[in-house]
């Protein structure tokens, strides 16, 4: 029997939703989402695709608000990569 050589796990596809809120201006909004893009492309992902599902009602209040702009982002990336965008949210602002 041969022995199992592991490969390493290069990239792999993802999804993420993110919640902007719906105060921001259009303009603020698109740096906001050019941000998490180019945090996803530093670290050596790719951005596949980029959905605006646009203003949602919550199920309840989240920071007292009632709604939220939906975005969904398909990208490739390391297996590293959601953790470092997990990371970085804490910063984000909007």
């Amino acid at each position: 029997m041969a022995p199992y050589v592991h490969e390493e796990v290069k990239d792999m596809k993802y999804e993420l939703i993110y919640i902007i809120d719906v105060a921001l201006e259009e303009e603020a909004r698109k740096e906001l989402m050019e941000r998490f893009n180019g945090m996803i492309q530093q670290n050596g992902g790719t951005v596949e695709k980029v959905e605006e599902w646009g203003k949602r009602r919550f199920a309840y209040l989240i920071d007292d608000k009632p709604e939220g702009y939906y975005v969904l982002v398909h990208y490739t990336a390391d297996p590293a990569v959601p953790k470092e965008i997990e990371r970085n949210l804490g910063i984000t602002e909007g």
